[in-house]
């Protein structure tokens, strides 16, 4: 896809949006299933993902982990996000990687010690580019990256988790 294609598939979109902006307001949705041995089925949509207790605590390694999983919804949308703003501002990448670490300790999660969080210590997310941009060009497009990425903002800034239990 080129610049002229993407502003031309996004243009009425945003018109819509400044016309009423509660149409742009979206719930998206997730759910999942309990399973055996401590699992929990999760349909994404194109397929089924099953989750479960990862080596750390207990688990076999044979299931996704759900710290896993949240690493890779932060790669997929980061990767999304760079490649939407290049060819936006028509930057040409040749080749990339996205990747994402993060550090846990796991004395948290299992209740080992109530001094230690449960979550995340920290997250890095690796962009490896080929391109023949300039450095301001590609400055540019990781602080852009940044601005438009939707899980990376939530990460960053928190947002309200209700509980509700049905």
């Amino acid at each position: 896809m080129n610049s002229e294609t993407l502003k031309k598939l996004q243009a009425p979109l945003k018109e819509k949006y400044r016309a009423d902006p509660d149409s742009a307001l979206i719930t998206l949705k997730a759910s999942g299933k309990l399973g055996d041995n401590i699992s929990c089925k999760v349909e994404t949509g194109r397929a089924i993902t099953e989750a479960g207790l990862h080596p750390a605590t207990g688990g076999e390694g044979v299931l996704a982990c759900s710290g896993d999983l949240l690493l890779e919804a932060l790669v997929a949308c980061a990767g999304v996000t760079l490649n939407a703003v290049a060819t936006a501002i028509g930057i040409e990448i040749g080749d990339g990687e996205v990747r994402a670490e993060g550090d846990l300790d796991f004395r948290g999660t299992l209740g080992v010690s109530k001094d230690v969080a449960v979550g995340f210590k920290t997250i890095r997310l690796y962009f490896t580019l080929r391109s023949n941009a300039t450095d301001e060009q590609m400055k540019s497009l990781l602080r852009l990256t940044e601005r438009y990425c939707v899980v990376l903002q939530t990460l960053t800034k928190g947002v309200t988790v209700e509980i509700i239990n049905n």
